[in-house]
């Protein structure tokens, strides 16, 4: 009887049981300061650091205005992936948005974040009109 409790206690411990683990390179990427209408595509790249494949299953943005998109495939033991994250730079304004990636990872659902700001180059603040003189106008 002792063998045989001895004999799975060791078969259990060898046994590993195999699960992806998804490691981003970064979990923000910041745009800074661009201007309307400039590229919005940025990528979060990551490796699968685990012994079984990685499925992303969901990614989704916050808004409408960022447009997550998520691997095909399986991400095999080893291999790396890209996450594309696309922001709608027409709108003006600071960007803080978070995007939520749900896998089969040993942590099933990890936060990225995007910042930064959208500028018009073509609109001139008060403060910038206030300094010049009414003839300059």
């Amino acid at each position: 009887m002792l063998i045989l409790f001895v004999g799975l206690i060791s078969l259990g411990v060898m046994a590993q049981e195999k699960v992806a683990k998804i490691e981003f390179k970064t979990d923000t990427i910041d745009y800074g300061t661009i201007e309307k209408g400039s590229d919005g595509i940025r990528v979060f790249e990551f490796t699968n650091t685990g012994n079984a494949p990685l499925i992303i299953s969901n990614v989704k943005s916050t808004c409408g205005c960022t447009i997550p998109k998520k691997p095909d495939g399986p991400i095999m033991p080893g291999e790396t992936g890209q996450i594309e994250v696309k922001y709608d730079t027409n709108r003006v304004n600071p960007i803080r948005k978070t995007i939520t990636v749900t896998s089969n990872a040993d942590t099933p659902t990890i936060a990225l974040k995007i910042k930064g700001e959208v500028i018009d180059s073509n609109k001139t603040s008060v403060l910038e009109k206030k300094n010049k003189s009414v003839i300059e106008q």
